[in-house]
C-alpha cells in the first residue's frame, strides 16, 4: 500500500468519524427537544404533572404518517423522560448549532463537553436509572472507557455501582458519582462477587480449576474489563522456581495505573486459609526477585466459589493491603440478587 492510498484512506475514516459524531450529536439533541416540547405541551413544563398516555398515542400516530418509524408511543416516552432527567444538563449554544453538556457533579467541580455525548440508546438506559449518584457513575464510566451500549448495559446489570460499595468509605462512594472508578490504591480493584456470566459455564456444573483457566483465557479482554481498569495479560501457569521446587500462577497480570503485578489464584471450592498461604507465598516471591525499585508491592486475588469472610480476616494480616478473596459468579444474577448478595456482606 503506497503512501497515497494510506492517506486517502485517513481522510475518509476521518471523514467517517466526525460524520458518525455530528449524526449521534443531532440525533441526541433532537429527541432532547421533542422530550422537551412534549413536557411543555402536555405537562405545562411542570416535571411532575401527570397526563395521559392517549395524548402521546395521538401524537405517534401523526408523526408515523408524517415521519415514519422512530416516533412510537413508547419512544416519545423515552424522549420525555429524556428531557425530565438531563434538563439541566443539556445547554444548547446561543445560535443553537451546538449542544454542550455539563453534567451535575458538585458545585466546585464541573466539567463541559462540546459534541462529546452518549448515543441516544445509552441514554435511554441511563434515564432509567433513578439514583442519581448511579446514573452519573455509569454515565461517566460509559464516556471514559467508550462502553458500548452491550458493555453498558452488562455493567449495569451485573451491579457494578453496588460491588464497589463494599469497600469504599462514604467519601469514596460519593466520589464514584463524581469521577467514576478510579484506581489508586489496591483496595480500588477490589469487587465482591466477580461476575463472569460471559464465560458461558453454568454455575451448577463440577468444571474443572483448569476448565475455568481456559474460559477465562478465551474470553481475556472481557475478563480483564470486569477485574477493572489498566490491565494488561501477562501469562497463564506462569512458573517459577526455588529451592529445585516448581510453583505455578494461574494469572499474571500488570496494572499500569498501579504500577504493579497482579496475581490471581483460581479454586472452584471453598476457600481455606491453606489458599491465602499460597497466595501469600506467590506474592512475597514477586515482591522478592521480580518486582523493580521503582514498582509497588504485588498484589494477589484469590478467586473461589465460596468463602468465609471472617476466615479471611483472621488468616490476612490487619493492615493487610496486598491479598484479596473474592466469589465468583458464573451466572448473572438479577440485579436484586445481586444487591441482597452485597446485603449480607454489610
Amino acid at each position: 500500500m503506497n503512501s497515497l492510498s494510506q492517506k486517502i484512506i485517513l481522510l475518509v475514516e476521518q471523514a467517517q468519524s466526525f460524520v458518525s459524531r455530528v449524526t449521534n450529536t443531532a440525533i441526541v439533541s433532537t429527541n432532547f427537544r421533542i422530550g422537551q416540547m412534549i413536557v411543555e405541551e402536555y405537562q405545562q413544563g411542570d416535571n411532575k404533572a401527570s397526563y395521559g398516555k392517549s395524548v402521546l398515542k395521538s401524537l405517534s400516530s401523526q408523526l408515523t404518517d408524517k415521519l415514519g418509524k422512530g416516533y412510537s408511543v413508547d419512544n416519545l416516552e423515552n424522549m420525555r423522560k429524556f428531557y425530565l432527567t438531563y434538563n439541566s444538563q443539556f445547554i444548547f449554544s446561543e445560535n443553537n448549532s451546538r449542544i454542550l453538556y455539563q453534567p451535575q457533579i458538585s458545585e466546585t467541580i464541573s466539567r463541559k463537553f462540546e459534541t462529546q455525548v452518549l448515543s441516544w440508546s445509552h441514554y435511554v438506559l441511563l434515564s432509567k436509572i433513578n439514583n442519581p449518584e448511579e446514573r452519573r457513575f455509569y454515565e461517566i464510566e460509559a464516556l471514559t472507557n467508550n462502553w458500548g451500549l452491550t458493555e453498558l448495559k452488562r455493567q449495569f446489570n451485573a451491579a457494578l455501582y453496588e460491588r464497589l460499595h463494599l469497600s469504599r468509605t462514604k467519601n469514596e462512594i460519593q466520589q464514584l458519582a463524581l469521577k467514576g472508578q478510579e484506581i489508586q490504591k489496591p483496595l480500588d480493584l477490589f469487587k465482591d462477587p466477580i461476575v463472569l456470566e460471559f464465560l458461558k459455564l453454568p454455575q451448577q456444573h463440577s468444571f474443572s480449576e483448569s476448565e475455568l483457566e481456559s474460559a477465562i483465557i478465551s474470553e481475556i479482554q472481557q475478563f480483564m474489563l470486569e477485574l477493572g481498569k489498566g490491565f494488561f495479560f501477562g501469562g497463564r501457569q506462569v512458573r517459577f522456581t526455588f529451592d529445585e521446587d516448581h510453583f505455578f500462577v494461574d494469572l499474571v497480570f500488570y496494572n499500569r495505573l498501579l504500577n504493579c503485578f497482579v496475581l490471581i489464584d483460581l479454586k472452584i471450592g471453598k476457600l481455606t486459609h491453606q489458599d491465602l498461604g499460597q497466595m501469600q507465598m506467590y506474592v512475597n516471591y514477586y515482591d522478592r526477585f521480580e518486582k523493580k525499585e521503582t514498582e509497588n508491592p504485588t498484589i494477589g486475588i484469590v478467586l473461589c466459589k465460596s468463602k468465609s469472610d471472617s476466615m479471611v480476616e483472621i488468616t490476612l494480616p490487619t493492615n493487610n493491603t496486598q491479598i484479596f478473596a473474592s466469589n465468583y459468579q458464573t451466572i448473572l444474577p438479577s440485579k436484586t440478587e445481586l444487591k441482597k448478595i452485597l446485603d449480607n456482606h454489610e
